[in-house]
């Protein structure tokens, strides 16, 4: 898939005197069922995380708390977003590289994913990762 179909999407808030609340459904305000939730937190200053592609797994990547940089490459383009609204989320389609930096201090990234956890489903190579999105790229079956 290219790097534009990943998308920042804006979730539903009901907001009043006693703060906000933000509300994540599958296949309501995302466009699959969720099979997993995890949270990175407490990220050293400097650290990368990712660093990984998946084959089908599709993620939505939510900034609850602070903020932090995601790198996004297909193969043949590559894009930088900024997540720091726990508004938004980034929607990460399959076969998509990420890398994600610049963690702010105290910051939460939170990951609803489609799957459940499968080692099988990774791409943790880059070099294989571009071989594979450029087969896929000749591949019209793919």
């Amino acid at each position: 898939m290219p790097v534009e179909d990943c998308r920042i999407l804006d979730l539903p808030i009901f907001a009043d005197a006693r703060g906000d609340l933000v509300v994540v459904e599958g296949h309501e305000h995302v466009p699959f069922d969720i099979k997993r939730v995890y949270y990175l937190c407490d990220v050293p200053a400097g650290s990368v995380r990712g660093g990984h592609a998946h084959k089908q797994l599709v993620q939505l990547l939510i900034a609850v708390s602070g903020g932090f940089d995601i790198t996004l490459d297909d193969g043949r383009n590559r894009k930088r977003v900024r997540l720091d609204n726990p508004q938004q989320g980034l929607l990460i389609c399959p076969m998509i590289w990420r890398e994600i930096d610049n963690f702010s201090q105290g910051s939460v990234c939170l990951v609803l994913a489609s799957l459940h956890y499968d080692e099988a489903d990774y791409y943790r190579d880059y070099d294989e990762f571009i071989a594979s999105a450029k087969d896929r790229a000749h591949d019209p079956l793919s």
